[in-house]
């Protein structure tokens, strides 16, 4: 079964836009746990626009009570961002290779270019205890060098199968996921995935085997302000008890 992480970025960013603790981001995430999410991820930057550091240690406070709730931060590998996760310890780091002034994520790794910050990284993620997974595009080119860096999972980059789902490509760029994603499993690699998987193309993604972890937060929100979070997260856990 495929588990369902819930990015509460968006959560954080409409409690700042008012200056106020409201919505309390901890009670927000109080109530999934309550619905039964076993996951929690959280992408802090650096001008902390959203979730903040200090956001980082009272979720892991928190989660400290439910040992089997993971949590997941994402982010740049910066000296100060990995300082934190050595802090915190969660249950995983990703790291994506975003600049400060990104608005989201949109690449993933270039694996040839960048693996003298990759490997640094992933080497204080594993004395820390913290399993680690990196962002990544469907480009084999880059799955090939999967093996000169030691992460436990990638994170599958899905904005390209998102963005196709509704379309005449649709099949072909699922099976260019289907293809990354095999050669990550032949590697002994983990699988998770995000980025604008929703309620609509999730079903059809997950049938790509071996997706450990779906991380979902913009369209969650924008599904829970039409249905209801209790809905959202009960149709969610429907497709991935499914997978």
């Amino acid at each position: 079964m495929t588990m369902l992480s819930v990015n509460v970025n968006k959560i954080a960013l409409l409690r700042n836009s008012r200056g106020r603790d409201f919505p309390n981001l901890v009670g927000f995430i109080e109530m999934l746990i309550k619905l039964g999410v076993k996951g929690v991820t959280v992408h802090p930057r650096p001008d902390e626009r959203h979730v903040t550091q200090a956001d980082v240690f009272s979720i892991a406070e928190f989660l400290a009570d439910s040992p089997d709730v993971e949590f997941n931060i994402e982010g740049f590998p910066s000296g100060k961002f990995l300082g934190l996760i050595e802090k915190v310890k969660p249950a995983q780091c990703t790291l994506v290779p975003d600049s400060p002034e990104q608005l989201t994520s949109d690449h993933g790794w270039d694996i040839v270019n960048q693996r003298h910050i990759l490997r640094p990284a992933l080497n204080r993620l594993r004395n820390a205890g913290v399993r680690s997974s990196i962002f990544m595009s469907p480009d084999l080119n880059m799955f090939e060098h999967l093996s000169e860096i030691a992460t436990d999972r990638i994170e599958l980059y899905t904005e390209n199968y998102a963005e196709h789902f509704i379309g005449p490509h649709k099949n072909q760029v699922h099976a260019t996921y289907l293809l990354a994603a095999k050669t990550a499993t032949e590697l002994g690699i983990g699988l998770n995935a995000g980025h604008d998987l929703n309620l609509e193309n999730l079903a059809h993604f997950l049938t790509i085997p071996n997706i450990l972890e779906v991380s979902i937060g913009h369209a969650f929100v924008l599904e829970s302000l039409q249905l209801g979070v209790t809905e959202v997260v009960s149709r969610y856990h429907k497709i991935c008890a499914a997978s």
